[in-house]
């Protein structure tokens, strides 16, 4: 129907383990999937079970809690550089194409460091060395995005994942695919209601993942700018079945099966995906 295949992330949300929603987004119709990493994380067991289904094992999500002091030097900075390479080892052993990573975490500061960039110049050289492409996701504090992106450009395997409703409400809706559209390598699509505080303060309380279709992202316009940058790899979603706290909006969500509500899911990322086509036979 058309030439991107649909993709979703696993969570812990869905209150069963990660082998058996692999295999329920197979019955929903779901060609590809992506997990979150830790330490003790059946990484290769994922990767055998996709195998057995025809899924594509499209990318693992590396820990952020530690991206801030990826921006510092010291003992900290250690550890968070050596999980991040935890998690590029096991996408290499395990052919996983691509880890998708946070450049920060955090809403107070807003100045990169040098010995960030260094830090990340660390992790692009062993994925470089692995063949594993580092997709850096649009967050909160762009500037360190920004940072990365520059500092690392002669690296091409760091890109960028987009984020649609992070886009919204991490970062005021300015088009982050005009700034980063020539080294996408994924994405992560959901929808928001953007930023709820009226004086402009983000919070984490606001990035909702709410389904397609379900806030007010113009879909049509995000397929249209996917399709300027030439952009035919996997349609991955990322989404959230729980309402963030004292906010409403999964709570819909969470009251369906899981089987209902990924055939919902299913249904609308078949929506996006004819609407990508539509755009680009026009």
């Amino acid at each position: 129907m058309w030439n991107a295949k649909l993709c979703l992330g696993t969570t812990e949300e869905f209150g069963i383990p990660v082998e058996e929603q692999i295999r329920l987004f197979h019955q929903a119709g779901f060609e590809g999937f992506f997990t979150e990493w830790h330490p003790e994380a059946d990484i290769a067991g994922w990767k055998r079970l996709g195998d057995e289904l025809h899924m594509d094992y499209q990318s693992i999500h590396a820990p952020f809690g530690r991206a801030a002091d990826m921006w510092k030097k010291g003992p900290q900075a250690e550890e968070a550089v050596a999980e991040l390479l935890g998690c590029l080892n096991d996408c290499a052993k395990n052919s996983v194409p691509i880890m998708i990573a946070h450049a920060f975490i955090g809403f107070e500061d807003h100045s990169p460091t040098e010995e960030g960039i260094e830090n990340y110049r660390t992790v692009a050289e062993a994925a470089q060395r692995l063949g594993v492409k580092v997709a850096l996701e649009n967050t909160e504090g762009e500037e360190y995005l920004a940072a990365l992106m520059e500092g690392l450009k002669e690296y091409d395997c760091i890109g960028f994942c987009w984020d649609t409703g992070h886009e919204m409400c991490y970062n005021h809706s300015q088009d982050l695919l005009a700034l980063y559209g020539d080294r996408l390598f994924c994405t992560h699509l959901n929808d928001n209601l953007g930023i709820r505080d009226v004086s402009g303060v983000i919070t984490w309380r606001d990035d909702l993942h709410l389904l397609p279709f379900d806030g007010v992202a113009d879909w049509e316009g995000i397929v249209k700018r996917l399709n300027r940058h030439g952009y035919n790899g996997y349609l991955t979603f990322e989404l959230c079945k729980k309402s963030k706290p004292d906010r409403h909006e999964n709570d819909g969500y969470q009251k369906m099966p899981l089987e209902e509500y990924l055939a919902e899911v299913y249904k609308r990322a078949c929506r996006v995906g004819t609407l990508k086509l539509r755009d680009q036979t026009r």
